[in-house]
């Protein structure tokens, strides 16, 4: 066995640890157990899952296995990021006893499925976030620009917004709330994702930004990255069914509540460039 391949072996070893770790919240929550098998509908499980496979796609890309550069490579550490969060969330559901024989092969699917997605963002960001991959290999890809940035705030926004947006606590929440509560969480929103963005900043940007400049910096990464949380807690929320059946007034009030950590996951996003 060449080099090449032993390395792959020891990233595709760490993936599994990395999608433990960032699967786990969903793996133990029981309402994403309850819509997995049951609740959600079929088609909008997979919409979400054909949308995922971009996602990771690009994800290989910053934060894959080894560094790779041709779009083949970036493919196969997608498809096998996404093999081995199928394999943990198989596991893992059947060891805690969620999996059981009683079920039928299409609630069994649902619910590992469900888990599959984080688990795989999770094995492609094992390698990233433990300090394996080297820097001279990724230094081109520190400088994401701006869409690719806005794409890493896209993955931060949809992680959070995923492990939160089937929780019962988003609907009570948003019915505690007042337009008040709501115009202030927004605020609250913005705050937290500008103070990432502009004091933390992403890597390669100072040199572009230029320091001193908030104004500019709002209106470039903050804004389009809070827009992006919103849109991801929106479609969270309606692959979830939360939105079903209720009033338009209701369904932007959850999109803010859950819009609060899909904005923090979009700040983060720094980490995984």
């Amino acid at each position: 066995m060449d080099q090449a391949s032993r390395d792959y072996g020891k990233g595709l070893a760490r993936a599994f640890g990395g999608a433990l770790l960032f699967a786990l919240p969903l793996l133990m929550t029981m309402e994403m157990w309850s819509l997995g098998g049951f609740a959600i509908d079929r088609v909008r499980l997979l919409l979400f899952i054909l949308a995922s496979l971009p996602m990771l796609l690009g994800l290989s890309y910053y934060a894959g296995f080894e560094p790779t550069f041709r779009l083949r490579d970036e493919l196969l550490d997608a498809l096998a990021a996404f093999a081995v969060g199928f394999i943990v969330a198989t596991l893992m559901l059947t060891v805690i006893g969620v999996l059981t024989p009683d079920l039928t092969l299409a609630e069994m699917v649902g619910k590992i499925a469900i888990a599959a997605v984080p688990a795989a963002v999770g094995a492609l960001l094992a390698g990233k976030q433990f300090g394996t991959r080297d820097l001279q290999d990724t230094r081109e890809r520190e400088n994401a620009g701006f869409l690719g940035i806005l794409f890493l705030m896209s993955v931060g926004a949809i992680f959070l917004a995923f492990n939160i947006a089937p929780t019962e606590e988003v609907m009570v929440i948003s019915y505690l709330m007042s337009p008040g509560h709501a115009i202030a969480l927004i605020a609250a929103s913005l705050g937290v994702l500008h103070v990432f963005v502009y004091a933390l900043g992403f890597r390669g940007e100072h040199r572009r930004r230029g320091a001193g400049r908030s104004v500019p910096t709002f209106l470039r990464y903050t804004l389009p990255g809070y827009a992006i949380a919103l849109v991801i807690s929106v479609y969270c929320l309606w692959t979830f069914g939360r939105l079903d059946g209720v009033a338009l007034h209701e369904q932007a009030t959850m999109a803010v509540v859950l819009g609060f950590p899909a904005a923090l996951g979009a700040a983060t996003a720094r980490l995984v460039t």
